[in-house]
């Protein structure tokens, strides 16, 4: 028998709002609760890989997201001194997904397209403003405790998913333990409209060296250049106000592309970055996804596709089990922890590490045998291909759905 209970969401991001759009699309009741008053406005995130891309058109918003974002099929390693080391076309994959490009397009692009989704497809289920304040299970639901512009009310849902950020209140309020790591250092993010295109960068390109690395990113703006976003590390030393003042910023960009000195700088932003997944990602009805249940460094762009998978997992889950389509509905809920948790750091968390240690490392051996290493992956079709299935993410959500 079908539940009539809803199910609650913690969180407006792009998890949250993905999952509540899926289950909106099958009739199963949803209520979204977001802290703040309107979307978040997130400036960090914003490559897509192709499953991510599939998984739009699911969402009903693929065509959208196409025409708003930047399809970039190139990605580029180089060494700051000696310049491109390799070179991957994601063409390669061809077969394996009709996207066969990563697509680029902010966070904050994303969220209205999603939010306005759910609006369509069940009115008045998002709730801005409103916290998750408590939760308890009891008798077949859970009681979430809530706290809006009405003042505080319980709403007796079927199942609670936090997907309220890496401060997720749902996991404290379950006590689980979020395993893990933060770095020390801090990452800079600063946008240009410079183009880099004639420097001979990919729309997307790492840049590694031993004292200082780079990560660059190009999003489309107004205007053809669009947005050239580049990342470095700042040692834990350097006060956030210094790292942040133009001076700083403008010797950085310099140091990589001395084209860029003095250029045009429309947003500089530092952030703390983190290696964490949560012990569980559930107890009883009560469920985890996203930033909430996993965070990592965004080199390689798998976070935000993550919490995105994760939801679209999830979402079929809690389908079957609203349906009365499941007879052991807490094991097929296992089967979403096992599933998730177990790529997010077999393939996630793994990848991600291992980006960071590539374009930093120091000992010059070391550092000559891996960017040698890349240079004969890339020129060979075969070993390239089997590097983008996994670095594209179609090997981890392959391998996901061989978990039983």
């Amino acid at each position: 028998m079908a539940d009539t209970d809803p199910i609650v969401i913690a969180g407006a991001g792009p998890g949250g709002l993905a999952l509540a759009v899926l289950l909106a699309e099958r009739a199963v009741p949803v209520v979204v609760v977001e802290r703040e008053r309107e979307l978040p406005h997130d400036l960090r995130a914003g490559t897509y890989h192709p499953p991510t891309i599939e998984m739009f058109d699911r969402l009903g918003i693929g065509e959208e997201m196409r025409e708003a974002g930047i399809a970039v099929r190139r990605w580029q390693v180089r060494d700051r001194k000696d310049g491109i080391v390799a070179e991957f076309d994601l063409g390669l994959l061809a077969d394996a997904t009709p996207y066969p490009y990563r697509l680029h397009c902010e966070q904050h692009k994303l969220t209205p397209m999603l939010a306005r989704r759910l609006e369509a497809l069940a009115p008045g289920a998002l709730r801005f403003a409103t916290a998750l304040v408590d939760a308890a299970e009891s008798g077949g639901h859970v009681a979430a405790t809530v706290e809006g512009p009405g003042g505080r009310e319980t709403i007796a849902a079927s199942h609670l998913v936090g997907a309220d950020g890496a401060g997720s209140r749902v996991r404290k309020v379950l006590g689980v333990e979020f395993e893990g790591f933060t770095w020390p250092e801090r990452y800079l993010v600063a946008s240009t409209p410079h183009d880099l295109a004639p420097h001979g960068f990919a729309m997307n390109a790492y840049i590694a060296d031993p004292e200082e690395w780079c990560a660059i990113f190009k999003m489309p703006h107004r205007g053809p250049p669009g947005l050239w976003r580049l990342a470095f590390p700042i040692r834990p030393e350097i006060a956030d106000e210094a790292a942040l003042d133009a001076v700083f910023v403008d010797r950085k960009l310099a140091g990589f592309v001395p084209a860029l000195a003095g250029c045009e700088i429309a947003y500089r932003g530092i952030y703390a970055v983190h290696q964490r997944v949560a012990k569980t990602f559930r107890a009883g009805r009560i469920l985890l996804l996203g930033d909430a249940a996993h965070i990592n460094n965004p080199l390689g762009g798998m976070g935000l596709n993550s919490s995105i998978h994760d939801a679209v997992n999830l979402a079929d889950k809690l389908i079957a089990i609203h349906r009365g389509d499941e007879a052991d509905p807490g094991a097929l809920l296992e089967r979403y922890v096992r599933q998730r948790r177990g790529v997010n750091i077999e393939f996630v968390q793994s990848i991600s590490i291992r980006n960071k240690r590539l374009l930093e490392e120091r000992d010059a051996s070391v550092r000559r045998e891996r960017l040698d290493e890349l240079r004969a992956i890339a020129a060979d079709p075969i070993r390239a291909r089997a590097h983008l299935l996994r670095t594209s993410m179609i090997e981890s959500m392959r391998r996901a759905e061989e978990i039983a």
